[in-house]
């Protein structure tokens, strides 16, 4: 079908160009990924050991393509074992590129507009509430230290857990893959107590402290002046007009390295 190129026994297709462009884009996107570290070289390991896969296989060496094989399968499991933070940084720059951004933009927008009405309701009536979102990082010890929830983000299950008479008011919610994880979770506080001549509160900094050590975007509603702010790595964005939070948001969650 569509034969470009034949050489002796080796018949080079349209279909075949194409394979070996996609697989040639997912490699280079791999090594732009991982490049500067210790796993590209395992990587170039195993890319040769494909390659001497399908030419053995090519050439009908059955045994020695067999031997290549079960090489091939070992070691890609102990590269997945081995490197699982230059992995998951791989997947996060994958989330971030503009094709995957097509299929997942349409649900983050729909969850952020729950969180955005939420807060417009929230900062109106001065009650206090702490968001994070996670991104390249487990938050997992955090959400160990509240209650589980594990539900559909809802702006009425929201306002609920943040009502002042709830027991779950006090804390953190984590909101992680469009899912409301949990409630009351403890955020560690951080040393900074005044930023840019502002003096900081518990909320403040307990979100200020939890940016500082994991990768995640923490929303906070102050209940002293009804300010909106996001804390992120480290630096807090302090009085968020609520015109431009769904905004500030996505760009925090998808373009902000």
């Amino acid at each position: 079908m569509f034969e470009l190129l034949k050489i002796g026994f080796i018949n080079f297709t349209f279909v075949d160009f194409i394979d070996v462009l996609l697989v040639s884009i997912i490699i280079g996107a791999i090594y732009y990924a991982l490049k500067n570290t210790i796993a590209l070289k395992i990587l170039f390991g195993l890319v040769v050991l494909i390659f001497l896969s399908f030419f053995t296989e090519t050439i009908h060496l059955r045994t020695l393509n067999w031997i290549i094989k079960t090489i091939l399968n070992i070691w890609l499991l102990g590269f997945v074992v081995l490197f699982q933070p230059e992995i998951r940084k791989a997947l996060v720059m994958l989330t971030k590129s503009p094709i995957f951004q097509l299929f997942v933009k349409t649900k983050i927008n729909e969850s952020f507009d729950e969180i955005v009405d939420t807060t417009r309701e929230l900062s109106s009536k001065h009650i206090g509430a702490l968001f994070v979102f996670p991104k390249s990082q487990n938050v997992q010890m955090t959400i160990d230290t509240g209650i589980p929830i594990n539900a559909n983000i809802s702006k009425e299950l929201l306002l609920s857990i943040f009502n002042t008479k709830s027991p779950l008011h006090d804390g953190a919610v984590i909101i992680d893959n469009q899912m409301i994880t949990a409630a009351r979770c403890v955020l560690p506080l951080s040393s900074v107590s005044k930023y840019n001549n502002h003096n900081l509160g518990t909320r403040h900094r307990a979100a200020l402290g939890l940016s500082e050590q994991v990768d995640s975007v923490i929303l906070i509603v102050s209940e002293e002046t009804g300010w909106i702010s996001i804390a992120y790595k480290g630096e807090l964005r302090l009085n968020i007009k609520i015109d431009s939070l769904l905004k500030e948001l996505t760009n925090f969650m998808i373009n902000t390295k």
